[in-house]
């Protein structure tokens, strides 16, 4: 296989989705708490990074082997287009997921075990999203989990890796007990802060199953969209991008971040432009790029006023 199939294979430019949310956070910690720790984010980050390449080759290998069809395989999936075998596509996603694990664990023994219990839930959300028998994205509650765990997961891990000893969750194993204790505020700040994040990349799955409903009930797979209707499923698409706004807002009134965080409100037309189109027809090569164009409006201008921040306060 060569490079530049690979890097199809793992779909290399959707990993932008993944990117904000790691500034979003490295930018959030160092106002919020004056840390960060350069070793701690870079592991963080390249194990980040591989694992989403990993699930991403899980989903287009399980999309092969679920496909109705050759001739969809053929023309849909990059490893029928490609002609990519089966074991080759095995051996990169458990190469992935051993180096993955590795630098977790790694992880785990520099900062403490909240980390290795987060880990875990990540990697079992991030492994069953597309694999089993019912994986997480065929039903609907793809759009809930890859909110979750990309656009809060993500924030959540940049922060804490880098500011673990300041009390936000703070877990302790002594012999036979476990205790777990949440600062609550401390953790819906980052919450708060994530929103944006977690929208964004909830919107880029819904306007892909709205886009692709048709096509998904006939290779049998119920989304979202095919729950509630495509007419709901797009009044949700709008939603989400007006409580991404409105969460800048509140973490501004909150003294979460200063005021001249809501420069980032500027964007809110161009935004809204782009959800016009959308709403007016609901085509994949047409209009589901507004969705990729409003995450990175959105999510870019929240890292271009953190950076700003940061450096002037």
């Amino acid at each position: 296989m060569s490079f530049s199939t690979f890097l199809k294979l793992v779909e290399i430019q959707t990993k932008i989705a993944s990117v904000f949310p790691f500034l979003v956070g490295c930018l959030f910690v160092y106002y919020r708490y004056d840390m960060f720790h350069p070793l701690n984010t870079v592991i963080f980050f390249v194990a980040m990074l591989i694992f989403d390449l990993t699930t991403t080759a899980i989903n287009n290998y399980m999309d092969y082997r679920k496909a109705s069809s050759d001739a969809y395989r053929k023309q849909y999936n990059v490893i029928g287009q490609h002609n990519i075998t089966e074991k080759t596509v095995i051996i990169i996603i458990m190469s992935m997921l051993m180096l993955a694990t590795g630098l977790g664990i790694w992880l785990v023994f520099r900062t403490d075990l909240f980390v290795l219990l987060v880990g875990m839930i990540c990697f079992g959300i991030g492994i069953f999203y597309t694999f089993g028998p019912i994986p997480l994205s065929r039903m609907p509650l793809g759009e809930l989990f890859s909110g979750v765990t990309m656009g809060f997961g993500i924030v959540f891990l940049a922060v804490y890796v880098n500011a673990f000893d300041q009390g936000i969750i703070q877990l302790v194993w002594e012999g036979r007990m476990i205790n777990l204790e949440v600062d609550i505020l401390l953790l819906l700040e980052i919450v708060l802060i994530s929103v944006p994040c977690m929208f964004t990349v909830a919107n880029l799955m819904l306007a892909n199953n709205i886009c692709d409903l048709d096509e998904d009930i006939r290779n049998h797979r119920f989304t979202l969209p095919y729950y509630i209707g495509k007419k709901y499923a797009v009044w949700l698409f709008n939603s989400l991008y007006i409580l991404s706004f409105t969460a800048i807002v509140v973490a501004v009134i909150l003294g979460l971040l200063p005021a001249i965080m809501l420069i980032v409100l500027l964007v809110s037309y161009p935004v809204y432009q782009h959800v016009r189109k959308f709403n007016k027809k609901q085509v994949k090569g047409e209009t589901f790029s507004v969705a990729v164009k409003n995450l990175v409006l959105v999510n870019g201008s929240l890292v271009a006023m953190l950076i700003i921040i940061v450096f002037i306060y």
